[in-house]
């Protein structure tokens, strides 16, 4: 996609990656408008950032999607770039019981909420000489981790679900890019400074340079293996990626 002179539309962009990008985004002197449920987080990121835009939308609900992408296109006619990026990351334990309401709101959230979304902007993003629709999976859609298994899978299920919108979308003037970012330090599950993780600025400068070039999947340079990873000798290395986290855990909560 193109970095400069766009109108982006980014939800989950109070907090982490996503605030992180929508700065970066707001630097480079694009129209940017981030979404999410707490007006106090959207009142905080918008007075850091002069000029910045905030919607409220809750990703779990239709009603709220629709209603948002009303608000957007009338608001905000030159909008060209959707970047679905709201998720969260529980861990869970699928050796026994799975809490029923909690895998309900996750797939709601990781996987149903971007594809709504788009469903209710991608005809807007047509009329668009060039616009392009972005989704933030996870090195995970690749390699999945045991201890968050449903997030795994959600973000397995949004990687498929991109390969084959990007394929019914090309012959419009609609790109679709997945960010998959390997364990950055943010407080998706508890920002630590644990030197496993990708500093987020590295990690949004990566990105960046990634995003310009068009290509399909922006992947950093520390999660290529892991991306080349699946097919039928994919267990040794899912394996011995588990084991480590078993052995020396991701560190939850403060």
């Amino acid at each position: 996609m193109k970095l400069t002179g766009n109108t982006i539309f980014i939800t989950g962009g109070t907090s982490g990656i996503g605030r992180g990008l929508a700065e970066a985004f707001h630097r480079l002197g694009n129209k940017v408008i981030i979404s999410g449920r707490r007006t106090a987080l959207l009142a905080e990121v918008t007075a850091a950032n002069p000029g910045m835009s905030a919607i409220m939308l809750d990703v779990n609900s239709l009603d709220s999607i629709q209603s948002a992408a009303r608000e957007l296109i009338e608001k905000h006619p030159d909008l060209n770039v959707v970047f679905n990026n709201a998720g969260f990351m529980p861990f869970d334990d699928v050796s026994g019981p799975v809490d029923d309401a909690v895998a309900q709101t996750l797939i709601t959230t990781n996987l149903l909420g971007p594809i709504r979304v788009t469903a209710a902007l991608i005809e807007h993003l047509k009329t668009k000489p060039a616009a392009t629709v972005l989704y933030t999976s996870s090195v995970l859609a690749f390699v999945p981790i045991a201890s968050n298994a449903i997030y795994s899978a959600t973000k397995a299920a949004l990687h498929s679900f991109a390969l084959s919108q990007r394929f019914q979308l090309r012959n419009t003037t609609v790109r679709v890019q997945e960010i998959a970012p390997p364990w950055v330090d943010t407080d998706l599950i508890y920002k630590s400074g644990d030197p496993r993780a990708m500093p987020l600025p590295a990690f949004i400068e990566q990105t960046l340079a990634a995003l310009a070039t068009d290509d399909p999947e922006v992947i950093v340079d520390a999660i290529k293996p892991m991306r080349d990873n699946p097919g039928a000798n994919e267990h040794a290395l899912f394996d011995a990626f588990n084991q480590s986290l078993v052995e020396n855990p991701i560190p939850v909560g403060a």
